[in-house]
């Protein structure tokens, strides 16, 4: 559905995308994640036609954004952070000016409004000035215009930004129901949201890809996490005698038991299976009679990886 390939943008002296490469494949659901200024929004303007990048290209269905515009914004449904809404006219209103500006002939109107109306909720209020609206009902009258011509791609910037705790589920729960018609790429700086609707991240700092990948595969790590009522004082020594080990290091669990954090080697390029320690340590704590607590592996979140990569890219 998307190809991006090699695409630079800059503002002046300002590098906003540097060589920026990622392909998102029909019906999946992927979250574009990064700081403020990582280059997202300008990503998703070239995606839609609205901005020209300075090198690069970008296909969606085939077809070449830059030569192909019109063709292009057809199939897609956009969101932008700031809903292009005209506070001034009701619902009903505004959703018959955008299908009238969609070129959508009459006679499929009434079936695609009624269809935008009830899945994004807004029967009730169709006769209401746009600007008596909560902002999370605004938020649900942009993604109806969006999804008016059942459009085949689903692009959204920072769809919840600004949005209560009971809004943001509710425009979950709704982009996970367009999703299952659409394909669906959202931008946002919110770990959370990418954890909660995505199956796959793409993860941008100062205009370059530094994470490209399914959640589960990101996230999954050989790492180990042992708890032991006493801390033998071998114990540490034969732990990173295991050949699987790269390094054991001691802290104090959340309930104050010596506890320790064993770290996996990586494993060789292109492997797509990690190795789990917990059954090599299980064999060591039972031969030499530890007193074990807990064994499990570690846990590896999104945060973590995030938090990963940002130090590693201030470290450059």
């Amino acid at each position: 559905m998307i190809d991006v390939s090699n695409l630079s943008k800059s503002y002046g002296d300002v590098e906003a995308l540097r060589d920026v490469s990622f392909n998102i494949a029909s019906g999946e659901i992927v979250g574009m994640l990064g700081p403020n200024g990582a280059g997202k929004t300008t990503i998703i303007k070239i995606l839609t036609g609205y901005l020209q990048p300075d090198a690069g290209t970008a296909l969606i269905n085939d077809l070449d954004v830059l030569e192909h515009t019109r063709e292009v914004q057809a199939q897609i449904g956009y969101l932008p952070e700031t809903a292009p809404l005209y506070p001034e006219l009701s619902v009903q209103a505004y959703l018959k000016m955008m299908v009238d500006l969609r070129q959508i002939p009459e006679t499929d109107q009434t079936a695609l409004l009624s269809e935008a109306i009830y899945a994004t909720g807004l029967q009730e209020h169709l006769t209401r000035p746009i600007a008596h609206l909560s902002k999370g009902f605004r938020q649900r009258v942009g993604l109806a215009q969006a999804i008016l011509h059942k459009p085949r791609l689903l692009i959204l910037d920072e769809p919840t930004v600004g949005l209560d705790p009971t809004q943001i589920v509710e425009i979950r729960n709704l982009i996970r129901r367009l999703a299952e018609h659409s394909t669906v790429l959202f931008s946002t700086h919110i770990l959370s949201e990418v954890e909660a609707l995505c199956d796959r991240v793409i993860i941008l700092m100062n205009g370059q890809v530094k994470a490209d990948a399914r959640l589960s595969e990101l996230e999954a790590t050989s790492d180990a996490v042992l708890v032991l009522e006493q801390r033998p004082p071998e114990a540490q020594d034969l732990l990173q005698r295991l050949p699987q080990v790269q390094g054991v290091g001691p802290f104090k669990s959340h309930d104050g038991f010596p506890a320790y954090r064993v770290l996996g080697r990586k494993a060789p390029e292109g492997a797509t299976d990690r190795n789990d320690l917990c059954p090599a340590i299980y064999g060591l704590a039972r031969e030499h009679n530890w007193p074990l607590r807990e064994l499990r592996r570690d846990v590896r979140t999104l945060e973590t990886v995030f938090n990963e990569l940002a130090t590693a890219e201030v470290a450059q």
